[in-house]
């Protein structure tokens, strides 16, 4: 188990690993905030020996809202708690596409790559994952941030064609077929990464759709992709972490 700790202003959950550290990973969270589901993420990863830092980059947005009831409502299966809660969903994306919401966000999470650079046996292997909305600052953060060895987006919308160049570390990206939105805009992202020195990999799974990782979610969560994503995505760290890198 991790703990809380603060940097920046900003909540971060920090798991540690048994031992040495094979290096520093930034776990950023769904649109739902650092619910448990990322904890256990965070927790997983630690378990691999990476030092995690997992923020609360959205704890101003959701307010007191708590984000796994509402990941909760968003999914049931009743009409009226589906719709009692778009008010406060609205109110939530119009918060994220403030562009001085997302420059303040990739501000906090460069202080978390300062923090992971400062830890001892961490030797600049530093990297990022996230997933939805955090697969987006994924992608944002490798753009903003050369430090960042590896970046691995799961289901997140890619940046600017001229952010994309900005891009120098190797990246992985998940997607489910069914996820409409991000297959269609993948030929226009694959064809600015084929003019960057950016090594992209998208891996497309075919029978899921937008959040197949997240197994609290009962109505997206594909059990089998999702293993099969983890071990990529463990292969991937493993080779651009790597001592000698």
């Amino acid at each position: 188990m991790g703990s809380t700790t603060e940097i920046d202003g900003v909540q971060v959950y920090r798991a540690e690993p048994s031992g040495p550290p094979r290096g520093g990973l930034i776990v950023i969270e769904e649109i739902w905030g650092l619910v448990p589901h990322i904890r256990s993420v965070a927790d997983r990863f630690a378990a691999e020996g990476y030092l995690v830092l997992a923020p609360e980059l959205l704890g101003d947005l959701l307010g007191a809202e708590n984000g796994q009831q509402l990941m909760e409502a968003r999914n049931d299966p009743d009409e009226a708690r589906r719709n009692a809660v778009q008010p406060v969903l609205r109110q939530l994306f119009s918060g994220m596409s403030d562009p001085a919401f997302a420059a303040g966000a990739v501000a906090r999470l460069k202080a978390l790559v300062d923090a992971l650079e400062a830890e001892p046996g961490i030797d600049g292997r530093i990297a990022v994952t996230g997933f939805c909305f955090g697969g987006t600052y994924a992608f944002a953060l490798a753009a903003a941030d050369h430090r960042v060895r590896a970046a691995v987006p799961f289901y997140g919308s890619a940046p600017s064609a001229e952010d994309i160049g900005r891009i120098a570390c190797p990246v992985l990206a998940f997607y489910g077929r069914q996820d409409e939105r991000l297959i269609e805009a993948l030929p226009e992202v694959e064809a600015a990464f084929a003019g960057a020195p950016a090594d992209f990999t998208a891996h497309v799974y075919e029978d899921t759709g937008h959040a197949f990782f997240n197994d609290t979610n009962p109505h997206a969560y594909d059990a089998a992709d999702a293993a099969d994503a983890w071990d990529r995505t463990r292969a991937f760290l493993a080779e651009h972490l790597a001592a000698h890198a």
